[in-house]
């Protein structure tokens, strides 16, 4: 396995760069982020992960070895293969994404494209132990995210937008009314009855 490249960056793509190793330049996927922090001309050392397919031999970079960890995590998840993986790290950071995997933050993960309410509960219920774990940030996992999460659901549920239901939880948390998941979302509805 390839696990990192370093050289000077022959070209930059709008989903790859190039990378001279060893006279031989190598096309290696990554983020937007990543990108905008390689220029052309210049030595570049990138943390990678070679896929492996049939017709393949895919290499894929990062800026550190952390979010090379979370892409790899998150293909241990059926449905999820490395392009999907790497719209994930596109679309939301690593702390962000190890956040929302730990709290089971299923209105955060829909936002990747490609990952529907279906594809996001299966990566939280499969993750939610692995990030928790693996990531010092995620163990300290904000108090109520749980909770949070779970009244969300509910008033989406129920028929609120998700989007008054995300307002009115924060707002109701940060009133310092958390506890119980009924709890909150009591005072919840009781402030959207208000409105």
């Amino acid at each position: 396995m390839i696990s990192s490249v370093r050289g000077e960056v022959l070209s930059v793509g709008l989903d790859h760069v190039v990378v001279e190793v060893g006279g031989v330049g190598l096309a290696v996927q990554a983020t937007p982020a990543t990108l905008a922090t390689l220029r052309r001309g210049e030595q570049a050392r990138l943390h990678t992960s070679l896929v492996v397919r049939e017709d393949s031999l895919t290499l894929f970079g990062f800026a550190d070895a952390e979010a090379r960890e979370l892409f790899g995590l998150l293909q241990t998840v059926s449905g999820i293969g490395p392009r999907l993986a790497l719209a994930a790290l596109a679309v939301l950071d690593p702390d962000k994404l190890r956040t929302a995997l730990a709290e089971g933050n299923i209105t955060v993960l829909t936002q990747v494209p490609g990952i529907g309410r279906k594809g996001a509960e299966r990566l939280t219920l499969e993750l939610r132990d692995k990030v928790t774990a693996a990531g010092a940030e995620a163990a300290a996992v904000p108090a109520g995210g749980a909770v949070r999460a779970e009244v969300v659901d509910a008033l989406t549920g129920l028929g609120f937008p998700a989007k008054q239901a995300e307002q009115v939880v924060e707002k109701v948390l940060a009133a310092g009314e958390a506890g119980t998941t009924p709890a909150v979302l009591r005072a919840a509805l009781s402030a959207l009855g208000r409105k």
